[in-house]
């Protein structure tokens, strides 16, 4: 009841000041004021039937299943769930790969040149992944060489070839030469000009040992 009562003085309040607001108009301004009005209530009302035809129209589309989507989309690429499945686990397991370096970098290179060519790397789940950043890393991934080949010359011998910036830095590492060379090297206080050796890589295990003892050496005392 007291809303009603609300109401009905809102409502006299309003035609008051109505009354009010026309007795101070003139009549062209009170019939400018009706025509603006009027503009505006013909507009919003050609809004509201625009908005209901949008409406009806949204209600006609018959919407599919998001899963009946996805198959579509797979089925563009000549694919199934489960195609693509396998195509995740053989993307992620590359990935890894990758990441952990593990070589031959020409390997996996070859292994995701295959996935490239595969057509659900084109998927948008895929295509970011597999065409730049997984490319990105192989790019940027510096594989260490294995072991790389010196020729003696006169002059040379084991402990200074190990010396050598550009192998170990480190004479005492002359051994590892002298291991992957046996073949080679009948005395390891005897090489020749033109011989070609093998200079492997030091293991963690072996850079240790041999910092270890070039740190520990103590040059005898000059007499």
């Amino acid at each position: 009841m007291k809303n009603i009562k609300g109401i009905i003085l809102v409502a006299i309040t309003l035609i008051l000041t109505s009354l009010t607001f026309s007795q101070e108009m003139t009549k062209e301004q009170w019939k400018n004021e009706m025509n603006s009005l009027n503009e505006r209530k013909n507009a919003l009302t050609n809004e509201i039937k625009s908005l209901r035809t949008d409406v009806d129209n949204l209600k006609a589309i018959n919407l599919e299943d998001p899963e009946d989507c996805i198959d579509e989309l797979y089925k563009m690429v000549g694919a199934n769930r489960s195609d693509v499945d396998n195509f995740r686990r053989a993307v992620n397991e590359l990935n890894g790969k990758i990441n952990r370096k593990e070589g031959p970098k020409a390997d996996r290179q070859t292994d995701l040149n295959v996935l490239k060519m595969n057509k659900i790397s084109a998927l948008p789940e895929f295509f970011n992944k597999v065409h730049n950043e997984m490319q990105a890393d192989l790019d940027n991934w510096i594989e260490e060489v294995k072991e790389i080949m010196y020729t003696v010359v006169r002059g040379d011998h084991l402990w200074g070839i190990a010396r050598k910036k550009e192998h170990y830095g480190n004479p005492f590492a002359w051994p590892v030469i002298y291991r992957a060379n046996r073949d080679k090297i009948k005395n390891p206080d005897l090489i020749f000009p033109k011989q070609v050796f093998k200079i492997p890589n030091l293991t963690e295990e072996e850079k240790s040992k041999y910092e270890r003892l070039r740190k520990n050496f103590k040059p005898a005392p000059v007499q």
